[in-house]
């Protein structure tokens, strides 16, 4: 099972696992496509947009856990 963590760089993660984009997405981070998102970090994306870093991190690692 994979998990991931604050640190985790968004390109990373969407290349782990490309199912947890709508997670994303339903989190406010609507510019995945865009080539500046692949090297931030799941922290940076939820500082700019204003979310909960920790809940992302948790949501994202249930979904993981769930499909493992």
């Amino acid at each position: 099972m994979a998990q991931i963590n604050k640190d985790t760089l968004i390109g990373d993660l969407l290349r782990l696992d490309p199912t947890v984009a709508p997670i994303l997405m339903g989190a406010g981070m609507h510019c995945l496509g865009c080539p500046a998102s692949q090297g931030e970090s799941i922290e940076l994306a939820c500082m700019v947009h204003g979310i909960d870093a920790d809940q992302v991190v948790e949501e994202l690692n249930t979904y993981l856990a769930s499909k493992g």
